[in-house]
């Protein structure tokens, strides 16, 4: 079974993370940052990944530590959960609609940690939350996952669908990068014999 349970602990964050990637994208997400639950409960649901996540942070001080912890928690669960990462298909990409925005996405699950992001937002706030977070997020899974992950917003000027279309994309990636293709089951997809 694919799955991992994770828990991080420190003087700014209580995190607990379960993650099954073979699942029908139930998910169960807390984070204490609101737009953070509706952007992670999009990427279960578009990903498939039953994600559970219950996150007490310093919030009072503002939601960075709790989104950049959770990134790292994200990052460590894909990464057991992928084990060897026997069979998988290892590449994935998507090009997202969302309304005007279209977002591109692509992963390697490499075991090299890389984030391309081009992602400029038209405003500095969703509501209460700091859209500069957005990279932040993404850049703290990249370095616990160890994989290479690209996000291009190409065109778009609402800033809540640019964000929408990023975690939608990024579930959807992950989802075809991490499924297990049958007719290489048993190999390691990298001549390397090893990722």
């Amino acid at each position: 079974m694919r799955q991992s349970n994770i828990e991080r602990k420190t003087a700014e964050t209580q995190i607990e993370l379960s993650l099954k990637l073979d699942g029908s994208g139930i998910s169960d997400i807390d984070t204490g940052v609101g737009f953070l639950d509706h952007m992670l409960t999009l990427f279960s649901r578009h990903g498939r990944f039953d994600l559970t996540i219950k996150c007490t942070g310093d919030t009072n001080v503002d939601d960075h530590h709790s989104v950049e912890d959770i990134g790292i928690c994200l990052g460590q669960a894909f990464r057991e959960a992928l084990g060897d990462m026997r069979g998988i298909n290892r590449y994935a990409d998507v090009t997202l609609p969302m309304d005007e925005t279209l977002i591109l996405c692509a992963v390697d699950i490499s075991g090299r940690a890389y984030l391309g992001f081009e992602g400029e937002f038209t405003s500095e706030k969703i509501g209460t939350f700091d859209t500069e977070l957005v990279e932040e997020f993404f850049a703290a899974f990249v370095r616990t996952s160890s994989v290479t992950l690209h996000i291009r917003k190409i065109c778009g000027r609402n800033s809540h669908h640019i964000a929408e279309g990023m975690f939608k994309a990024f579930g959807r990636t992950m989802r075809t990068a991490c499924a297990i293709d049958d007719r290489f089951r048993e190999e390691i997809p990298s001549t390397k014999g090893v990722l």
